[in-house]
């Protein structure tokens, strides 16, 4: 092969004898300094042996910004404060492994989102931690909600924005609905499937969209904001204990269940679709006590029941069943859920079904569910009910039973209807 100059992240031409790969040089790893990597065009990493290429061709180099980014701020525009928690939309691509790697500064983050600036001013970042959200737990829903708590109180600070990894951010979105309580300013969690330095990147829209609900809206409730649909045009704003990601891929990834949104958000306006608070000047104040010992266990068919005795010896202090269907299992699981209820632990039942509720009243299965001692959570998610579940359980003077059948933050309707 013909010496090399192209460097990671330059486009480029791998040459075999019948074959011309195009696309961006990655860095190898040290143990293999024998394989050229290349990213192509669509997205996927490929690797040659070095001794079967003829040569490669620099095509363009690529592009180094020494250029400084400085946070904008403007006194005409209301003042926003953004937490930033990790995950995608905070993170960009790596010409080394051909991956994506957290952005180290949100001046790094900013220079990405311009437009960002044209109607809110950023007045305060807040970095808790950066994670991906699959390593996220309840403390560190604690973390978020306490500097949460903390901007809400401050009087110059219209809103807030969290940014967060996709795939668990329903839960946040959930635990910061029963912590923050009834908020006195807009709290907006949103995100991006893909990372912001990609052409295809959804996260510029949902920024903007975020930081018009946080920052312009008179919305007082948490709530999660991202695309609507697969285009680039506008977000929903939408409940965050009656949302979930649908999708593993797609810009409109999340969706409301068993609910609407609360608006369609423009990037300079706001179409409001349902009731919703309104701003206050309540101070806000906090609750989020939290047990651990909480479980969601999925039934499936001929599943041994036996599983709910590793959380019985594990001392867990309640689980969430996801149940078969309007809420059923097999006549071996209730014999063991009337065992380990009888033993302390509370089992409370949401269905494997998204849309719709749980009845126990339909069929002689949930009729023995309600006599072993299950609660039926309605239309409630089953992320949500785990979240809530462990909330509740939190507080040690509270009736379990009770709570957990109490309204806190619109996450269960009374009855469902068409629309």
């Amino acid at each position: 092969m013909e010496k090399v100059t192209a460097k990671p992240g330059d486009k480029v031409e791998v040459h075999f004898v019948k074959e011309i790969y195009e696309g961006t040089l990655l860095e190898s790893p040290e143990n293999e300094k024998g394989v050229v990597l290349l990213k192509l065009g669509n997205g996927y990493n490929i690797g040659f042996n070095k001794k079967d290429v003829l040569k490669i061709r620099t095509l363009r180099k690529a592009k180094v910004s020494e250029e400084k980014f400085e946070i904008k701020k403007d006194s005409s525009k209301p003042n926003i404060a953004m937490v930033i928690t990790g995950g995608t939309i905070s993170s960009r691509y790596d010409s080394r492994t051909g991956g994506v790697h957290p952005l180290d500064t949100p001046e790094s983050l900013f220079k990405f989102y311009p437009e960002i600036f044209e109607r809110v001013n950023i007045a305060k970042i807040e970095i808790p931690f950066m994670k991906f959200s699959e390593n996220m737990n309840h403390k560190d829903w604690q973390k978020i909600a306490k500097v949460c708590e903390k901007l809400l109180n401050e009087p110059n600070i219209s809103g807030v924005v969290v940014t967060h990894g996709t795939d668990f951010l329903h839960y946040t979105a959930s635990a910061l609905s029963f912590f923050l309580g009834k908020v006195n300013k807009p709290v907006v969690l949103t995100y991006s499937q893909r990372s912001i330095d990609r052409a295809s990147s959804d996260a510029n829209l949902n920024l903007v969209c975020s930081a018009e609900v946080a920052g312009l809206s008179d919305i007082a409730e948490v709530v999660l904001v991202g695309h609507a649909n697969s285009e680039d045009n506008f977000c929903y704003a939408m409940p965050g204990a009656k949302v979930r990601k649908l999708h593993t891929s797609r810009r409109d990834a999340f969706k409301v269940v068993n609910d609407k949104p609360i608006a369609k958000v423009f990037p300079n306006k706001i179409e409001i679709l349902k009731n919703y608070n309104k701003r206050n000047k309540t101070k806000i104040k906090i609750d989020n006590k939290f047990e651990e010992k909480v479980a969601l266990v999925k039934f499936y068919p001929g599943q041994s029941p036996d599983i709910l005795d590793f959380y019985l010896k594990k001392k867990y202090k309640g689980i969430v069943i996801e149940l078969a269907g309007i809420g059923q299992v097999s006549d071996a699981w209730i014999k063991k859920i009337k065992e380990i209820i009888s033993k302390g632990v509370f089992i409370f039942g949401t269905s494997q079904c998204i849309n719709g509720r749980v009845d126990g009243f339909v069929y002689s299965s949930g009729r023995k569910l309600i006599d072993a001692g299950v609660i039926y959570l309605k239309d409630m998610l089953s992320e949500t009910a785990l979240v809530k579940l462990g909330w509740v359980l939190g507080h040690k003077s509270w009736n379990v039973k009770e709570k957990m059948l109490e309204n806190f933050c619109g996450e269960f309707n009374e009855r469902l209807v068409i629309d």
